[in-house]
């Protein structure tokens, strides 16, 4: 036989552990500005290098650099941080409110702030958003009412849903924003799909896709870019880095092997990877992709690359699989903190505007929350009506229903 060394299984470790300092010097950040912009029309194959660099705007002093810049007005960026403290704001009553017993979970976003709100402001009003559980940045950007957010949390009797939903997984057709399902790649295959029958009526309206680093190892992400990639969908398909899928660290799912974005190349689809705590720059990118959906160019892949500094969820110890101050540690930063920063250095905002900007997301917050509450919680108040249930869900009711409606005197 062969003298051939005994073969060894490689599995994926995360570069810390609980207990041990957190350290990300591996991370190489280009300089903000350092990369390249091309053109809309520009192939797939010409830009395959911008699937494995960094695009960035911001730089440590809050300066905007480079061809990515997109030249926001002090407003716009006002209304981004205004969006992004609100979405703060709400997720931490949120979770206080989940420690009272007052709804069974929670997801915040914490850290991910600019994904959803900038690419939100990217966007056109009645484009159509399919996103996972973490993007609640997009209703609120799209000026979403947080008490239907808290009724929707609490199924209480001013939840649209009717209580048929589990907490967080909004829905709203009239705000663009596709129903959440706790089956993770379903949302990104759906958006390729509703983006195709939009170019096949002829509409105007483009698609965009949210999906996790974990989810990217499911078969319907591989669908999605097959499905885009033939048929020049016009959609915007985000994978959301934030480094853990759950306990799972990225390197789980291949982020260790290449990026993420790197996986659109192999289907001939433009890829981009930004720097997903840089508002200007997740802006930037997502303007370029959706210019190019509407354009006919079809699809483009961005992977965003950021940190989820909270817990998955409110089922979630993460100091059992991570370092307590990892986030700290991260090196981009946070993306409130950066924006605020920008705005500052502009001279376009002040301390004493931001302070006074939290103070009115905070009562804005609290002022919904009391108004939730009296419509119900998930152990007072009052529910949506028991015969709610037999409705919204089939268009005609079955025999068998109705026999069960009346046997129950509804």
């Amino acid at each position: 036989m062969p003298d051939h060394p005994a073969l060894q299984l490689h599995i994926p470790e995360p570069k810390h552990r609980p207990g041990e300092a957190a350290d990300f010097s591996h991370i190489r950040l280009p300089k903000a500005g350092s990369v390249e912009r091309p053109l809309i029309t520009t192939s797939a194959y010409d830009i395959r290098e911008l699937a494995f660099q960094l695009i960035r705007v911001l730089d440590d002093e809050g300066s905007p650099k480079g061809a990515w810049d997109p030249g926001l007005d002090a407003e716009t960026l006002k209304r981004g941080l205004r969006a992004m403290l609100l979405t703060r704001a709400y997720d931490e009553r949120m979770v206080r409110m989940q420690r009272q017993g007052k709804t069974s979970f929670y997801m915040k976003c914490t850290g991910e702030e600019a994904v959803a709100v900038a690419q939100a402001f990217a966007f056109e009003r009645n484009d159509m958003f399919f996103p996972t559980y973490r993007q609640q940045g997009l209703l609120i950007a799209r000026d979403w009412p947080i008490l239907d957010m808290m009724c929707q949390v609490y199924s209480n009797s001013g939840d649209r849903l009717k209580g048929r939903q589990m907490p967080v997984m909004y829905s709203s057709r009239e705000a663009g924003f596709f129903s959440i399902s706790g089956n993770l790649g379903t949302q990104i295959s759906q958006a390729v799909g509703w983006a195709m029958a939009s170019a096949y009526k002829g509409d105007t309206r483009i698609a965009s896709g949210w999906i996790g680093d974990g989810a990217t190892a499911e078969p319907d992400f591989h669908y999605a870019l097959t499905l885009a990639s033939v048929y020049h969908a016009p959609v915007v398909l985000n994978v959301v880095n934030n480094q853990w899928a759950i306990s799972c660290y990225q390197g789980i799912a291949g982020g260790d092997e290449s990026t993420f974005a790197s996986r659109g190349i192999g289907y001939g689809i433009p890829a981009l990877r930004v720097d997903g705590n840089d508002f200007l720059a997740v802006f930037a990118v997502t303007r370029w992709a959706a210019e190019r959906a509407r354009s006919n160019l079809g699809p483009t892949l961005i992977e965003l690359f950021t940190y989820r500094a909270a817990a998955h969820s409110t089922s979630d110890d993460p100091s059992r699989y991570r370092p307590a101050d990892e986030y700290e540690k991260w090196p981009l930063g946070d993306p409130v903190d950066r924006l605020k920063r920008h705005l500052v250095a502009a001279g376009a905002w002040s301390n004493d505007e931001h302070q006074a900007m939290l103070a009115e997301v905070d009562a804005q917050v609290r002022d919904a929350g009391k108004q939730a509450e009296e419509l119900g919680t998930l152990n007072h108040g009052p529910r949506p009506d028991v015969r709610t249930m037999f409705e919204d869900v089939l268009k005609e009711v079955p025999w068998n229903l109705a026999r069960q409606r009346k046997e129950l005197g509804l």
